[in-house]
């Protein structure tokens, strides 16, 4: 088990969690989506965190620089005027289930980086810790995936060593 930290303060963000292996495969289909909120399902169960081995989120880069993912499920809702950019942010962020966390407040303005139903996940870090610092993005618009993803710059794992 890991329980992830804020590199800051040294606040704790998580409680307990269980590594996956892998990223799980979403549902984007309508009937799966939350009845009342239309999110989709969340990226990761609770109880669990993934590594994300590719660039994602802020900042983002023109079209050819980068190739777009081709995981569709977890394509981000861009804003106007960055629909044809792909994300170039920090490779092995880690997803945790949005209800898996602790402390964690949304930064107060998003600007163009808030859809409709909540925050795209574009506009770097959203989430704050106690201590002010954004340690991670929520993705949690309608249109878009439902996961955060912990910065690895600003946050860091502890798994006890259960072998002793």
């Amino acid at each position: 088990m890991t329980v992830f930290y804020c590199a800051k303060c040294g606040a704790e963000l998580t409680p307990d969690l269980q590594q996956l292996q892998s990223i799980p495969d979403i549902s984007v289909r309508d009937r799966d989506r939350h009845g009342k909120t239309q999110l989709a399902p969340s990226t990761v169960p609770r109880g669990s965190y993934a590594i994300d081995p590719e660039p994602w989120g802020a900042p983002f880069v023109t079209p050819g620089t980068r190739a777009p993912s081709a995981l569709v499920s977890r394509a981000l809702l861009m804003p106007p005027g960055m629909t044809d950019m792909a994300p170039a942010g920090p490779r092995s962020s880690v997803i945790v289930h949005p209800e898996d966390t602790l402390n964690l407040q949304l930064a107060s303005s998003l600007g163009i980086h808030h859809g409709c139903c909540g925050p795209l996940g574009t506009g770097g870090p959203n989430m704050t810790c106690v201590c002010g610092a954004g340690v991670a993005t929520l993705a949690a618009d309608c249109m878009g995936p439902h996961e955060l993803h912990l910065d690895p710059l600003r946050t860091y794992a502890f798994t006890p060593d259960t072998s002793l």
